[in-house]
């Protein structure tokens, strides 16, 4: 079988080395005469494949002790309610920043919880950068600063994080959703009370999102938050406290250990960049393709690029499936083209692409 360089947003790439392991776990996980899948989640085997996991993650992003790591469920989606449930903690509002549609669906879902005050939006732009510091108008009395580091439809990525101290003057804690870039590079998590991502980009398959919260703010839910909504509930019980998505999980495992052995995130962080460059090089080479993006915001990880002829997209998407290039279409709310440059994306599918979009132009332009 040849397999086909896969750009898609996600559900997104897998490492191959993963798939093989986990194909050859799939029957029998490791002589056990079972699968991962049908093994008790309580059990001593998957237990340890937990454990093995969470301490693999914690040495990449070198996560402090006063941080739970949890493996949740619902997807970033569901976090855009369980952030404000746990994190008011009795205050009427938070801040968010909004440069895309997941910081516009994060915001009206806390809408429903609280107060949102919007410090800054790029929404008048059509998202097309992060707005100046300048510009920002931060609630003094807000509970938390949520924003999200790199917006996967729109292709816009922070070039800084946030400093809560300097814009509060006070410890107000940070929250990210960090769903399309986490472990494409070194990340300072201590500088963060919360960060949350959906697995389907960068951790591994969909069905699990990864949680990494301060300890101080776990435990002060307001009443009649159901319980399986409270980081703290999850935290006591190891991600627990229901079945979770067991082989999830153990793929996101094999992932993090995948990462370590190309050298961690600093490793990934160079390939990630020349991938990057590699592809806008390519765009901002020709007329015939464009990235409307501000430089600054480019993001490493979604490359939304348009053609001059936007008559030519299908033409252009069904050459490009045709070489074994797939999923490239733009997300349906902005259309054009879309190449996500995830860390299991390997550097020859961007010169795979970066080739093909140059005799397209050659023969169409």
């Amino acid at each position: 079988m040849t397999r086909a360089f896969n750009f898609c947003a996600g559900p997104a790439a897998l490492p191959e080395a993963v798939l093989q392991q986990a194909q050859a776990d799939l029957v029998d996980w490791q002589g056990r005469g079972c699968s991962v899948m049908e093994m008790s989640h309580r059990g001593k085997d998957f237990v340890r494949i937990a454990e093995e996991a969470e301490q693999d993650l914690r040495d990449l992003l070198g996560v402090p002790d006063n941080y739970k790591v949890l493996f949740l469920q619902g997807g970033a989606t569901l976090q855009f309610a369980q952030v404000p449930l746990n994190l008011l903690r009795g205050n009427a509002s938070a801040d968010y920043v909004c440069t895309g549609v997941w910081s516009e669906k994060a915001i009206a879902e806390a809408r429903k919880l609280g107060g949102v005050n919007v410090v800054a939006s790029d929404e008048a732009n059509n998202f097309r950068a992060v707005p100046s510091l300048s510009a920002w108008t931060p609630d003094r009395d807000a509970a938390y600063l949520h924003y999200t580091p790199n917006e996967t439809i729109h292709g816009v990525e922070f070039d800084f994080i946030p400093d809560t101290a300097a814009l509060y003057g006070r410890d107000v804690p940070l929250v990210a959703d960090y769903s399309s870039s986490i472990l494409s590079e070194p990340l300072d998590v201590s500088k963060f009370g919360l960060i949350y991502a959906g697995a389907q980009k960068n951790i591994g398959p969909a069905g699990i999102v990864v949680v990494i919260v301060r300890e101080d703010l776990l435990g002060q839910v307001p009443a009649g938050t159901p319980t399986m909504l409270d980081y703290a509930v999850a935290a006591k019980n190891g991600s627990m406290y229901n079945t979770p998505p067991t082989f999830s999980w153990y793929l996101a495992g094999l992932v993090f250990k995948w990462l370590k052995q190309q050298g961690g995130l600093a490793a990934m962080a160079e390939v990630n960049a020349r991938k990057a460059a590699r592809l806008y090089a390519a765009i901002d080479g020709s007329d015939f393709y464009g990235n409307p993006v501000a430089l600054p915001n480019r993001s490493r990880m979604n490359v939304p690029f348009t053609l001059a002829d936007a008559g030519l997209e299908k033409t252009f998407l069904a050459e490009a499936d045709a070489r074994g290039l797939i999923n490239l279409a733009g997300h349906r709310s902005v259309g054009g083209m879309r190449a996500s440059l995830y860390n299991a994306v390997p550097e020859a599918a961007v010169e795979a692409l970066t080739a093909f979009m140059a005799d397209f132009e050659q023969r169409h332009g």
